[in-house]
């Protein structure tokens, strides 16, 4: 029998109204999803794949694009079907498939300077790289990180980012003033990976964490096995991440005392490394999302950020998923109202650049420590500069928060009926723009679900164990949240 809060769901879920249009940020793209294959991905995917699986691994391949057919926010594939993209590049796209914007600004001059003539910027920058960062990444800086290290990937801008805290950590011990900081032992040992050049440090990062797959990011990573097996890793200490029960409201205390418990064992294992390695930096994203998209609030991240000050640990955000807009702020991280700002914040992704922020105190002591040939992509600082440019336009983060509150409150509604129940679990990402998922019963019936709304025209994406994970663009309305959710309505009552 339903519960009489469930049975009020249902009717509320039966009587929801679509949204009222809004403005359309994309003119011109499909109005609903088109698929013409008899499954996707279609006969003609297929066949590509099996040619490109002639020279590299074709194993991960989801589907063929058509990325010259693509628009907004609609993935074309060479089959002919157009889906509703709610994964979009595994949350990489902003502002929509062949954006206006980008496609005028690709046919400048200045892009195609910037595209022939790639320089090593670290020794050669262009006489307008300046203005393209004060412009673009600059302009949308965390607030009290006005510096800014680019760099190629995700990954990379975490590998970036724990140089830079190992660097300034040690700097801070021996109050090094350049080259001449350094002793002769310290400048002889380093190069046979030893100490006191090479020092014995950590980072230290959480369970179920992602933060990417080079050797110092895939020592922090925790997420999946496959991930990290036969590949040599950091001895470095991984703490439990406070994993949430939900519905939140129901579980305020239990939740509390979790995350007090998460914070404890922060401190407890800080205190235990000093006498092995000392803890250098702790690395944390606002949302664990590859690892199941699991949150914490805003008073666990306060909490971090009072113990990693306490004890003098950098503290490094992950924003490479969660950044640019998609929670409905900026950043992430803005939610927390921190008192002090965090040590350095990465990011990739969404703002098709990469690198860190971070203040003038953590720059290195002397050049070409922190240095690579590229040190950043201009091509991709302009594409950014673009992007950045429309985002505030067109307020695509003040959309992205209006949009995500009504697609959640419905998913909230369709969870609690009959239909829904039993495979809408965990609903999350409340306030958080669209960075909205739930769990399905078991990882099978994720993949399932997955795969029967990829058949109805809608491209979504999993994450964890048997997470359904949303990460739509910013260009995302209501009238698109209305499409999806019709087609989920339709799953969960077939399965």
């Amino acid at each position: 029998m339903l519960s009489r809060r469930s049975t009020a769901a249902a009717r509320a879920w039966g009587s929801r109204s679509l949204a009222t249009p809004a403005a359309n940020f994309f003119p011109g793209e499909p109005a609903a999803p088109k698929v013409v294959s008899a499954s996707v991905p279609g006969p003609k995917s297929k066949a590509a794949s099996e040619r490109i699986a002639q020279f590299q691994d074709n194993r991960t391949h989801i589907l063929v694009a058509d990325y010259a057919k693509s628009k907004g926010n609609y993935l074309a594939d060479v089959d002919g079907n157009e889906l509703l993209d709610v994964f979009a590049q595994i949350a990489s796209i902003p502002i929509g498939y062949n954006s206006p914007e980008l496609l005028a600004l690709a046919k400048s001059d200045e892009f195609g300077i910037a595209a022939m003539n790639r320089p090593a910027l670290g020794m050669f920058p262009s006489a307008d790289w300046s203005e393209t960062i004060n412009s673009g990444l600059l302009s949308v800086a965390p607030k009290g990180l006005p510096d800014l290290f680019t760099q190629m990937c995700g990954s990379c801008a975490v590998e970036g980012a724990l140089k830079a805290a190992f660097m300034a950590y040690r700097a801070r011990e021996r109050g090094e003033a350049g080259v001449e900081g350094f002793s002769g032992e310290e400048m002889s040992s380093c190069m046979k990976n030893q100490a006191p050049g090479s020092p014995e440090l950590s980072v230290m990062s959480f369970k179920s964490a992602f933060h990417g797959r080079l050797f110092g990011s895939l020592s922090l990573t925790r997420s999946k096995a496959i991930h990290k097996l036969d590949i040599p890793a950091f001895d470095w200490p991984a703490v439990t991440f406070p994993l949430l029960k939900y519905p939140l409201s129901e579980f305020a205390a239990e939740n509390a005392e979790t995350e007090a418990r998460a914070l404890a064992e922060v401190e407890a294992t800080i205190i235990e490394w000093k006498t092995k390695k000392p803890v250098a930096a702790l690395i944390v994203e606002p949302v664990q999302s590859e690892g199941g998209d699991n949150h914490a609030s805003p008073s666990f991240f306060k909490g971090l950020r009072t113990i990693t000050k306490e004890h003098g640990v950098f503290l490094i955000v992950d924003e490479v998923q969660t950044g640019v807009g998609a929670t409905g702020s900026f950043w992430a991280h803005d939610k927390w109202n921190l008192n002090t700002p965090p040590d350095f914040v990465t990011f990739s992704k969404k703002m098709q650049a990469a690198g860190f922020y971070h203040a003038a105190p953590t720059r290195a002591s002397a050049p070409y420590r922190n240095f690579n040939t590229w040190m950043g992509d201009p091509v991709r600082a302009l594409q950014a500069r673009e992007m950045i440019n429309v985002i505030k336009r067109d307020s695509l983060v003040d959309n992205t928060a209006e949009t995500g509150d009504y697609l959640y409150s419905a998913l909230a509604s369709l969870a609690a009926t009959p239909a829904g129940a039993p495979h809408i679990l965990n609903l999350r990402g409340k306030d958080h723009g669209t960075f909205i998922s739930f769990d399905c019963a078991t990882p099978a019936d994720r993949d399932q679900f997955v795969a029967k709304m990829r058949g109805l025209g809608v491209n979504m994406g999993g994450c964890g164990e048997r997470a359904v994970r949303l990460r739509p663009m910013l260009i995302f309305e209501k009238k698109h949240a209305d499409l999806v959710l019709e087609r989920m309505e339709k799953v969960v009552k077939e399965l």
